[in-house]
């Protein structure tokens, strides 16, 4: 206690360029007999993370027969999953173990970077995956022109350098400021829990950080939803019954993620800006957005797509089951 109270004081008395200092967390406040079910559940929920997408992206890149439009834009996916969810756990884990609310604050802008990281990632990719099912479904016969190599490379990095752009010059300007206060209300770093440090102005600083919220929104949503209708539209033309349950049901399901990744993300953004919320509804939210889509989307992105099923049931068969019958 007394160590805290020193980083505290440390922190106060203007050392605000060193990135050495602590700062302390008032999140979870674990009870000695919930540490250990605690650290089960977070570990366990962790591994999963990692066996999922670990298998989705290793599937893709060791299939040839994989390295198809779609498929390469679904490996951006568990790699922007695994980001996010490995920023999260990793210091959550190491809180719980060591019973200790402190982090460095180089650390804790490190996790709340890749948290932001994450959190964009996530609408551009799912966007550019819509514009590759609208292709594919509203002019298939066009598909193989413009889906070609070059144009999905240039698509995806087109994706992660607004990404890198958009929040590197987020945290640019959050460096600029002075910190005076050390307490983090929230269960984890990230930008508004990092801003309610500051004790100078930060308007510059909230009007970008909307700015790039609102722009990203616009051009997720705009591009979700028209390439969706598009699709819908189709369906509902083609005399193909089943055609139209394939389309439904993929569209569907991708939908559905996207939309949960949305409301979770969008609440998260108003609550700051609604004081009279439950700070355990807020928290609860915010971990929500970091356990539930990376824990769903190789589940229904992948494991769901026969093709990709098939491999991975191909595979583990070939590694594990029975490693003797492959034949070389």
């Amino acid at each position: 206690m007394i160590f805290i109270v020193i980083c505290r004081k440390t922190v106060s008395m203007g050392l605000l360029h060193n990135t050495s200092f602590f700062l302390y967390f008032n999140g979870y406040n674990l009870s000695y007999e919930s540490v250990i079910p605690a650290f089960l559940f977070a570990t366990l929920n962790y591994m999963i993370i990692l066996f999922c997408n670990l298998t989705l992206i290793l599937t893709i890149v060791l299939n040839k027969s994989l390295h198809q439009p779609m498929h390469l834009f679904l490996v951006s996916l568990p790699i922007n999953d695994l980001i996010g969810s490995s920023a999260f756990f990793s210091q959550l884990i190491k809180e719980i173990l060591t019973n200790s609310q402190m982090i460095l604050f180089s650390s804790c802008v490190a996790q709340a970077f890749f948290i932001h990281l994450y959190a964009a990632g996530s609408v551009f990719i799912l966007a550019a995956m819509a514009y590759d099912r609208y292709v594919a479904i509203c002019h298939p016969l066009h598909y193989n022109t413009v889906m070609t190599n070059a144009h999905i490379m240039k698509i995806i990095t087109a994706v992660w350098s607004s990404c890198l752009v958009f929040i590197g010059g987020l945290f640019i300007l959050l460096l600029r400021l002075r910190f005076c206060r050390s307490e983090i209300t929230h269960p984890y770093c990230e930008n508004p829990s990092l801003l309610a440090l500051v004790c100078e102005d930060t308007t510059i600083n909230n009007i970008y950080g909307l700015l790039i919220s609102a722009l990203s929104q616009v051009i997720a949503n705009a591009t979700v939803f028209y390439t969706y209708l598009q699709i819908l539209l189709t369906c509902f033309r083609t005399k193909r019954a089943d055609t139209k349950a394939k389309a439904l049901q993929t569209c569907g399901t991708h939908l559905f993620v996207f939309l949960l990744m949305e409301c979770l993300g969008l609440f998260a953004i108003i609550s700051y800006r609604i004081k009279n919320i439950s700070p355990h509804l807020r928290r609860f939210i915010g971990v929500s957005t970091l356990i539930f889509p990376p824990t769903l989307n190789p589940i229904i992105y992948g494991l769901k797509t026969k093709e990709i099923r098939e491999k991975v049931m191909i595979t583990f068969r070939k590694k594990f089951i029975f490693p003797q019958c492959n034949v070389s």
